[in-house]
């Protein structure tokens, strides 16, 4: 049986003390990270380069000045120098390419809100709580089995709720009853996702249904003087209304991916490039883009399906609307025409014929990497 990897997120409950501990920590490796970021610009200035291991190896120095950081995991520390050479990876990476680079920026206050224990010395489930080296036995919710070997730990805060992701490798794969059909999938605004089979499934439009309800409460922290009380209350309120769009959509998009694989032997997509989109759509557009998470929604549906053993499609976008599924005719549409209509008599709603031809270019791509 095919083994892979996987992660699991659970709700952690600490008590005050642990929790006031773990912002404690929070707070500690923001400092850590800025002053990691400073330390490579000034040797940049110098004509010094400096690794990730020669930073690394200060810490033990570093933990003799600062006695509070000598309290934090060491490899909570290390972790921090690892995110800050990720961050200029990625920055020299841009470069390189030619794109925005984007310099790798300072946290601010509340720009740091996770923990990592990178190694499964540092955490283990003992009397069904999990304990976090340095922490202690934290209680969480166990809603499901953790499969395979635990290899790290998140813990994040989000809206001031704790949880922790565990990533797990050796996962057996999970059996999926038997399927024979084949689906194209287009997807849209005005539908999540148009199936072959005629089938649309409803955009739900998340982040614009609580759209309103967010403003008010951005507002509403904008007249609050920073870092007061009633400043943290209203930055709450506004980090609950945004986490709880972001779960309906997970929540959302994992249960329509299920059915798809649990249905289909063969699963053909657009290869979409929605951070192109979002760039070149207009305000109004690209937040509806944003909204739906197309991106998000393939991932997830790309996981199942390896997982599942299914057969996983991209196609090339262009010609996907406009090329007539029967006769193979070009006819140009604009956004508004809602109707594919051809002179070979084809009369068909335009995202059904779009999901039709995603389908036949997805099958006739597996038949290549058959043969």
């Amino acid at each position: 049986m095919a083994r892979m990897r996987k992660s699991y997120q659970y709700r952690l409950y600490p008590t005050k003390e642990q929790s006031s501990k773990l912002l404690g920590w929070l707070g500690l490796c923001r400092e850590l990270y800025n002053a990691a970021i400073e330390e490579r610009r000034e040797a940049w200035k110098k004509g010094v380069s400096i690794r990730r291991f020669d930073q690394t190896y200060q810490l033990p120095e570093t933990k003799k000045i600062r006695e509070d950081l000598a309290e934090v995991n060491s490899q909570v520390l290390q972790d921090v120098i690892c995110r800050v050479d990720k961050a200029f990876q990625g920055f020299f990476s841009r470069v390189k390419q030619g794109s925005k680079p984007g310099y790798p920026r300072f946290k601010g206050r509340d720009r740091y809100s996770s923990l990592t224990w990178p190694q499964n010395i540092g955490f283990r489930f003992v009397s069904s709580k999990l304990r976090l080296s340095g922490i202690g036995d934290v209680k969480i919710k166990l809603h499901r089995p953790v499969e395979g070997k635990m290899k790290t730990a998140v813990v994040k805060l989000v809206a001031g709720k704790w949880f922790v992701s565990i990533s797990c490798d050796e996962v057996p794969a999970r059996i999926y009853p038997a399927a024979s059909d084949e689906v194209g999938i287009d997807m849209g605004l005005a539908s999540f996702a148009t199936l072959s089979t005629g089938e649309k499934v409803e955009n739900p439009r998340w982040f614009r249904k609580s759209e309103e309800r967010i403003a008010d409460a951005g507002r509403a922290l904008s007249r609050k003087k920073r870092w007061s009380s009633r400043w943290a209350k209203a930055k709450h309120a506004v980090g609950v209304l945004h986490a709880k769009a972001v779960n309906q959509r997970k929540d959302f998009q994992h249960k329509l991916a299920h059915r798809i694989v649990s249905e289909n032997r063969l699963i053909a997509v657009e290869d979409l490039n929605t951070k192109r989109m979002i760039e070149k759509g207009s305000s109004g557009l690209s937040k509806s883009i944003q909204d739906a998470a197309w991106a998000t929604f393939l991932m997830i549906l790309f996981s199942k399906a390896v997982e599942a053993g299914r057969m996983f499609i991209k196609v090339p976008a262009p010609g996907t609307t406009d090329t007539c599924n029967k006769c193979g005719k070009k006819n140009k549409m604009s956004l508004s025409d809602r109707v594919y209509s051809c002179s070979c008599g084809l009369v068909m709603d335009r995202d059904v014929h779009a999901s039709l031809n995603i389908l036949r270019l997805g099958m006739s791509l597996q038949a290549a990497l058959a043969a």
